[in-house]
């Protein structure tokens, strides 16, 4: 089958064996996948991953051991648990400290013609929800994770530091709670699109000096930015990080004790109401898609991507 390979740089391959699946997995003939941050992270040596890429991604099963699921059109939640240690025993499967993540660690990913995902793992997209609509569910799932973990309150003050495309799934999300919410847009077109959603946005260099909020929410991608967010959070405040750095980055630790400042990774979260928002067009996704190419073009379409394309690059296979 045809794939993209990251061995220490990333080629284009036509002979990649077919996956096989084991007993409760599912053969899924990929459609459509998308490009996120943390798959061009990868090209840069994070999680020293060596496979095929990618995670995002709209499929049709082709083979089951659940005959319901033959035929339908899923997507599918990255982790593969166990299902029998400590974390999956408490209900935390995304940290199974025996897993594998789809494209990320240990499970080839959707960069290919073919993938296989435990029959668990898969949810059947509606019928009124496009391919190009559906391929976001994940990421706008990792968006619904923030409001999973904490409670938001509408009388709540909630900075959001990035409006690409996880930023803008965010801000959608974010704005549900009615919190009060600023949402900093690099870009014209990033502030162009949250407007027609009803979201504020500033600038970067335009956030006032001394604006304190209950949250930030890191999303940028850009290191430089943790401390943008630290720096705008009141004492007993709460910084929740979505964004993933191939490199470390120094932290000022001390700041963060003296102002008691609490710090939450974020990272997967639920299907379920994301699937939900795009059936009833309560978020919209469609003005993020920058390009789709086809997976014979997908060096070029990861050339797009890691250049700063204007929004989500899609590769068909």
């Amino acid at each position: 089958m045809k794939a993209l390979v990251f061995d220490k740089e990333l080629t284009f391959e036509t002979s990649v064996p077919m996956p096989v699946r084991k007993k409760g997995e599912a053969l899924i003939k990929v459609t459509l996948s998308g490009i996120c941050r943390t798959d061009i992270e990868i090209t840069r040596g994070y999680m020293h991953y060596h496979g095929i890429p990618g995670h995002e991604f709209v499929g049709v099963v082709e083979e089951s051991d659940n005959q319901n699921l033959v035929g339908k059109r899923v997507t599918g939640d990255i982790n593969c648990a166990c299902g029998h240690c400590s974390m999956c025993r408490m209900g935390r499967h995304k940290h199974c400290y025996n897993r594998t993540t789809l494209g990320i660690f240990g499970r080839n990913g959707t960069f290919a013609e073919y993938i296989v995902l435990p029959d668990k793992n898969l949810y059947v997209i509606p019928d009124n929800l496009s391919d190009e609509e559906a391929v976001f569910v994940e990421p706008l799932a990792a968006a619904y994770e923030i409001p999973q973990s904490i409670h938001i309150h509408p009388v709540n003050r909630i900075l959001v530091i990035g409006a690409g495309k996880l930023g803008a799934l965010i801000a959608q999300v974010l704005k549900k709670t009615s919190c009060h919410m600023d949402v900093l847009a690099k870009y014209d077109y990033q502030a162009e699109f949250l407007r027609d959603c009803g979201i504020k946005t500033t600038p970067p260099d335009k956030l006032p000096e001394g604006e304190l909020y209950d949250y930030a929410v890191e999303c940028s991608g850009v290191p430089a930015c943790f401390d943008l967010a630290s720096a705008h959070i009141h004492p007993r405040g709460t910084l929740i990080m979505k964004s993933t750095y191939h490199d470390n980055i120094e932290v000022n630790i001390s700041a963060l004790v003296v102002n008691e400042i609490r710090m939450i990774g974020s990272r997967c979260g639920p299907f379920e109401p994301a699937l939900r928002s795009l059936a009833d067009g309560s978020v919209k996704v469609k003005p993020l898609i920058a390009e789709t190419f086809s997976i014979d073009d997908g060096l070029i379409a990861f050339d797009h991507a890691v250049k700063g394309a204007r929004g989500k690059v899609l590769i068909k296979a």
